[in-house]
């Protein structure tokens, strides 16, 4: 069987202390056959002078640089030019386990699945925890997939891009874009416009990610009560529409509404082992990321 090209997405925004981590990861991913599109979303750092050192260096690399616009305007940027038969996103301060695009893959070519989600390792200060909510090795329909989800719809698990691969195809035929208009939950809107389209979902164990926790977040410094109130009441018509478009509103009504009082989580964390190559890269505790309005690491 041939290998299937995979496209590595990664929005850039003033992530230079953290992006040659987050580059180096990607090269030393045990699956090959890969492109990887660096949009520069205007950082005002060294962060585009890493991508075009890594484009220099390894030819797989493409950088676009563009003025600042978001990573939903970053990342419709790089769709647009991507030609993989798989799309796999990641955040320009996050890193891949050495495996993380090979099992994503495998699960696809191997399930048909048109969606594949995979835990991952959240990591804060010196505590890091592997996060899932789907346990062991699954296929399901979307149908089962949404049963699951509404059990906790506001975990980064389902929520978030970067814990998933994306067949191009499905993007492509039913132009599905990142929303422009927003400044978080973008992730979870694109999720759900992209669910209504698969037909199978895989659910791996492995860990696919590994999240930085950082203190200064987007979602911590602008999650205000108004402004969380103002996102549920926007995400939750789009949460409402697919369970109706599957079917499966009426038997979930009182699960769906639960949305509405769900708090986003990304899983806490406990001190673990290190997984490996984690204590020769942590991050100083408690620092600010120098990122602007949007550059961080998850978006519910």
């Amino acid at each position: 069987m041939e290998r299937p090209l995979v496209s590595i997405i990664v929005p850039v925004y003033n992530a230079e202390e953290y992006l040659p981590a987050c580059l180096e990861s990607i090269r030393a991913q045990t699956w090959r056959k890969l492109e990887v599109w660096l949009v520069n979303d205007g950082s005002t750092d060294g962060s585009l002078a890493l991508c075009q050192a890594a484009a220099a260096e390894d030819e797989r690399f493409h950088v676009i640089d563009q003025p600042n616009s978001g990573p939903s305007a970053a990342r419709n940027a790089a769709m647009d030019a991507a030609a993989g038969q798989y799309f796999q996103f990641v955040d320009g301060d996050d890193r891949l386990p050495s495996n993380a695009t090979e099992s994503l893959v495998h699960a696809a070519s191997t399930t048909g699945a048109d969606l594949v989600i995979g835990r991952f390792y959240r990591i804060s200060g010196s505590h890091q925890a592997l996060q899932g909510h789907i346990r062991g090795r699954r296929v399901l329909t979307r149908q089962e997939f949404a049963e699951e989800m509404v059990k906790a719809p506001a975990n980064f698990y389902y929520g978030v891009l970067w814990n998933k691969l994306y067949r191009r195809s499905i993007i492509r035929v039913h132009r599905l874009r990142c929303p422009e208009d927003v400044t978080w939950c973008e992730d979870f809107l694109f999720n759900l416009e992209y669910i209504k389209y698969v037909r199978l979902v895989a659910a791996i164990p492995e860990p696919v990610c590994c999240y930085i926790k950082r203190s200064g977040s987007l979602v911590s410094t602008q999650a205000t009560p108004v402004r969380a109130i103002e996102m549920k009441r926007k995400t939750f018509a789009c949460y409402k529409q697919l369970y109706q478009a599957l079917d499966l509103y009426e038997e979930q009504k009182g699960q769906v509404y639960r949305y509405l009082i769900a708090t986003a989580t990304d899983g806490g964390s406990v001190r673990l082992p290190q997984w490996p190559g984690m204590e020769k890269r942590r991050s100083r505790p408690g620092k600010r990321r120098g990122r602007g309005r949007w550059g961080y690491s998850s978006s519910t």
